[in-house]
Parts: C-alpha cells; structure tokens; sequence
C-alpha cells in the first residue's frame, strides 16, 4: 500500500497548524540569555517586547519574576529580591521604554544568581482584563571576584533558537496527533492483507498435500497397469525368492478384470492359473 499521499496530507496540516499558530499579537524576546557578573557588580537584564495589542486602546504591563532554581519556572509572586517595583534600598531599579523593559540589580551577591523571567501583559482598560501575554527568560551566574574586576560577560542569543526548537516539539506533537488515526488505520489494513496472504499459502500447500497423498487412486482416478501372473511370480520378495514359489504363498487374485481395487479380494486357487 502506498503510504506517500496520506504522509503528504499529514504534512500539510501540519504546516496550516503551524501557521495558525505563529500569529501572536504580543511576543516577549531576550537580546541575551546568559549573563556572568562577579559578585558586587552591577548589572542591567534586557527583554524586548514585539508585536501590536489586541485593542489600541489597551495598555501594556511588564513584570518580571525570579528563581534561583534554573530549571525551574518562574513563580507568581516570586520577584527579584522581592521586590516587585522599585526599590533603591534593596538595589533593585526597574525601566520601562519604547518596546524595551529592563531591571538592574546593583551588588550582585551569590544568591542572585537564577533564573530572571520578563514578562508583558496587554491589559484591557476598561475591566482590567488580560487580552494577551507573553514571556521569556534570563540567565545570571554570579562568580566570585577575581583581581578586583566587575565586568560582566554576556552572551549574544539569537532569540530564533528557542522558537525553532519550541516550533519542531509543538509540530511533532500536531503531527502526531493529526497522524496517529491514520497511521493506526494503514497498519491495520497491512496486517490484514499479510493475514489474507498467509492463509491463502497455507491453502495452496494443503491443496498440493492432498494431490501427492497416495501413490495409488481409487474410484476414477488414474490407476495404475495392471500385471500378469507372469509378472507377479517373477517378482521377487524381500527373501530373494518368487512371491509364488514359497509354501503357502496365495494365490494371485483373479485377472479378468481391467483394474486392482482399492480393496482386493483375494479368488479360491485355481489349478488353470497355474498352467498358464
């Protein structure tokens, strides 16, 4: 069974889904991911916000979150030294421009060291409604000073890297789910068809059996040629002797006959048999 068209189909709903899927109003993205600063440096954390609001009227709010577990998500509530606005006395500055919010965390000690989510909300004015949001995250390592040095480290991240891999597990799950009755249908149909196949075999075997059965055919199958009583005595048994010449050997049955029965009867002697 050929398999490419239903294949094909899977693939083009996949990338319909794809599609429907990448149309967000509002996106979150990091011009660095990974930040390394010496303890007792300060440090500015970058996130970008893209993409237009569900309603113009609605306004935007920017929050940003911290754990320092960094394989773990940020935590509602969970602020950066926990502080949710700003905060001069505990070194936590918050800034908010055009499509750009950042937080700048100043003397860095070792317990700022995690994982810094930003995140953005498109806020319905009228009700206070959540339209949409979006997020992202950074990472912060604080190493111990060396040689006096407060310089930061920080690495360029291309913020397509995390859509291309959240992209290839979202389709793969679509994919699959899209694909799996048809896939369970196509194994189905092959399994039957090796089914019908096998017994179809063993058939043709049992049919090729039952001819090759019995050397010898009853009823009006071919028979085979009848002998002489001549030929029979010259027959020699397993003993190297005639079938006839022993004592007490019986007769050969009576030859008027065309054929040999599937069950002979054997005929009472016959003195004329013997003078042939």
């Amino acid at each position: 069974m050929d398999v490419f068209p239903p294949l094909w189909l899977c693939f083009h709903l996949f990338i319909a889904v794809q599609a429907s899927g990448e149309h967000h109003s509002l996106s979150v993205s990091v011009p660095k991911r990974f930040y390394e600063c010496p303890e007792g440096a300060n440090v500015t954390l970058i996130c970008t916000q893209s993409g237009l609001k569900v309603d113009p009227g609605d306004k935007l709010h920017y929050k940003w979150l911290f754990t320092s577990h960094t394989e773990e998500h940020c935590q509602r509530g969970h602020h950066p030294r926990g502080a949710g606005n700003t905060n001069r006395s505990l070194g936590v500055q918050y800034s908010t421009g055009e499509q750009i919010f950042s937080i700048t965390l100043q003397n860095i000690k070792a317990k700022d060291q995690g994982r810094y989510c930003c995140l953005a909300f498109d806020v319905q004015v009228r009700n206070h409604k959540v339209q949409h949001d979006a997020h992202n995250y950074i990472y912060l390592t604080v190493m111990p000073a060396h040689n006096g040095s407060l310089k930061c480290n920080e690495w360029t991240h291309n913020p397509s890297d995390d859509s291309v891999a959240e992209g290839l597990a979202i389709a793969a799950c679509f994919a699959f789910i899209l694909c799996l009755p048809l896939i369970l249908i196509l194994v189905y149909k092959q399994r039957q068809t090796s089914e019908h196949s096998r017994r179809a075999h063993e058939l043709v075997r049992m049919d090729s059996a039952q001819g090759h059965e019995n050397a010898v055919f009853c009823g009006d199958s071919p028979e085979p040629k009848p002998r002489t009583v001549s030929q029979i005595m010259r027959q020699s048994s397993e003993t190297g002797h005639h079938l006839l010449s022993d004592p007490g050997t019986p007769f050969s049955p009576n030859i008027q006959g065309d054929v040999f029965f599937c069950m002979p009867e054997f005929s009472p002697e016959s003195p004329n048999l013997l003078q042939e």
